[in-house]
């Protein structure tokens, strides 16, 4: 009996489809699609919008974005991180998102669509390109999975977060118990 054949979707193909309010992102030519977020998936985003933002803006660097985004690493990869922090620097330069290099933080809120794809697929794909943390927000655990570039299991935190961007000498806190209320 022979398998069906499952069509390789490159970042093209991807930027190709219907703008339908769906999420389509591709990991190794593996096409995900996630329906548009919900409030509670919004809500705890916009929060943690806050806080990173201003953190990073109080140290004077402008690098937290959300998405609609198109992180590329190669042909077949083209990601939409909920959040994400990185160095524009090059996307200002060239005018394209595929000029975006360096990321220092990537950030996904979990929902029933996308947990499988969130914690598995994507994070691979960011540990393979060797993103410092990956985090996976999870408001109906209360909790934040981290996940380091060579990282085998997360570390888990449900009360409060600390993280500190690779340019400056102080930390930012994330109170999580705020952050789920």
């Amino acid at each position: 009996m022979s398998m069906p054949q499952v069509k390789h979707f490159s970042a093209d193909d991807v930027r190709a489809l219907p703008d339908d309010g769906n999420r389509y992102e591709t990991v190794h030519g593996e096409l995900l699609v996630t329906p548009a977020p919900g409030r509670p998936h919004q809500l705890v985003l916009a929060r943690l919008f806050v806080v990173l933002n201003q953190y990073l803006t109080a140290n004077g660097l402008e690098q937290l974005y959300w998405s609609p985004a198109e992180i590329s690493f190669d042909e077949d990869t083209l990601l939409q991180p909920d959040l994400f922090v990185a160095d524009y620097g090059p996307v200002n330069r060239g005018g394209k998102w595929s000029d975006l290099r360096t990321l220092f933080l990537v950030v996904e809120a979990v929902s029933p669509s996308s947990g499988k794809a969130d914690r598995i697929t994507k994070r691979r794909r960011y540990q393979e390109a060797r993103i410092p943390e990956y985090w996976v927000v999870d408001s109906v655990q209360r909790q934040v999975e981290v996940w380091t570039t060579d990282a085998q299991l997360p570390v888990v935190h449900r009360e409060q977060l600390m993280w500190r961007h690779p340019l400056l000498t102080d930390s930012c806190t994330v109170d999580l118990v705020t952050l789920f209320s």
